[in-house]
């Protein structure tokens, strides 16, 4: 897998979510390709910020502060800026905050991807479109095996609920209007992308496990961990956002076999507890952590693997660095970032030593039983 810098330089990209942890990381991936970078988004909600951290608004071609949920707003923003490719980052990411705003989170992360794609009707030139949504859109059965695109979609808190039904009204959308007919249109591509739990410097964000952890290191505190038995399939940040560019890149050539969805994760390997990512991030930078187990914690899910073989496939995506090597780095940009590094050059090397970073075959996941 390799992202071509040709095809990204001078290319009109509309990226919302440009404000949050992993769309700052994108807004600066693209910018370092040369794209002509759109951001939308709201007012960090973090302090400090990536995005602030980065200075981004002054390296963007446009820095627009604006809600989803308002579409005639975002419809004039997709009018001005005519974009050619659109990653669509914007959502409420957070389980437990869903659980505290129930109705904004399913109207940020079902009504206002709507309203993007409404927005996109009207162009009149061929787009690209890459709906991010997690991978916790699927039924969750606590199984060993890892979901593949096809499987059950499904959610049992309102933030994975939201996440699945956007998916299903994505592909309505997608089956009703993208198409030859008088009432669709014919310049839309649009797939869906399911990324595993990503971790990376410069996540600011509560209730999540790698920025608690290392604020508690930062003051020399007990991390917390409430599900420490908890597995996920733990990746860098750049990681997906690789698949996700690359993703771009083939729906541009028109194919429709990528108008679909992928799971964008990690090797087997790096489906880790909870207990095993706080042990490794401790071997580099030395701390302690306190089993803080909440029997009448909101629910969430204990087990959650992703099968990649699709990406790999139709793609040519694979992860490129191991559990090791991505705990390291995470905890590597926060330690030095604490000790008074510079953060645009701590994430600027983190990318240069991505790029550089040769796949290599990864583990296949076991077969499920039929």
């Amino acid at each position: 897998m390799g992202i071509d810098s040709t095809f990204w330089n001078g290319r009109r990209v509309l990226l919302t979510g440009h404000t949050g942890f992993k769309g700052s990381w994108l807004a600066l991936w693209l910018c370092q390709l040369g794209a002509e970078v759109h951001g939308l988004g709201l007012q960090p909600d973090t302090n400090p910020s990536l995005f602030g951290q980065l200075d981004l608004a002054k390296q963007l071609s446009g820095h627009h502060l604006l809600d989803i949920r308002d579409a005639a707003a975002l419809a004039s923003l997709v009018a001005s800026c005519q974009p050619e490719v659109v990653l669509h980052l914007a959502a409420q990411p957070l389980v437990r905050r869903s659980y505290r705003d129930p109705l904004g989170t399913w109207a940020t992360n079902v009504q206002g991807s709507l309203h993007l794609l409404e927005a996109l009707k009207p162009l009149q030139h061929h787009c690209a479109v890459v709906m991010v949504t997690t991978d916790k859109v699927y039924e969750n059965q606590e199984w060993d095996y890892g979901y593949r695109e096809e499987d059950r979609l499904g959610g049992h808190d309102p933030y994975s609920a939201s996440k699945a039904a956007a998916e299903l009204s994505i592909a309505s959308w997608r089956s009703s209007f993208c198409g030859q007919a008088p009432h669709q249109t014919p310049h839309l591509s649009i797939a869906t992308a399911r990324a595993g739990n990503v971790i990376g410097g410069g996540d600011w964000a509560d209730d999540r496990i790698i920025p608690d952890a290392m604020r508690s290191l930062g003051v020399y505190e007990a991390i917390s961990v409430r599900r420490p038995e908890a597995t996920r399939p733990w990746q860098h940040v750049l990681e997906p956002l690789g698949g996700y560019l690359l993703l771009a890149e083939k729906l541009s050539a028109g194919a429709d076999v990528f108008s679909s969805s992928f799971n964008f994760g990690p090797a087997l390997e790096a489906n880790r507890s909870v207990r095993e990512l706080v042990e490794t991030a401790i071997c580099y930078w030395p701390g302690i952590w306190r089993d803080c187990s909440d029997s009448f914690a909101p629910h969430e899910a204990g087990r959650l693997h992703l099968q990649i073989d699709k990406a790999h496939h139709l793609l040519g995506w694979s992860p490129r660095w191991a559990f090791e090597t991505t705990v390291n780095r995470t905890v590597s940009w926060y330690r030095a970032v604490h000790e008074g590094s510079n953060p645009l050059e701590c994430c600027l090397d983190d990318l240069q030593a991505y790029e550089m970073t040769n796949t290599k075959t990864q583990p296949r996941a076991p077969t499920r039983p039929q």
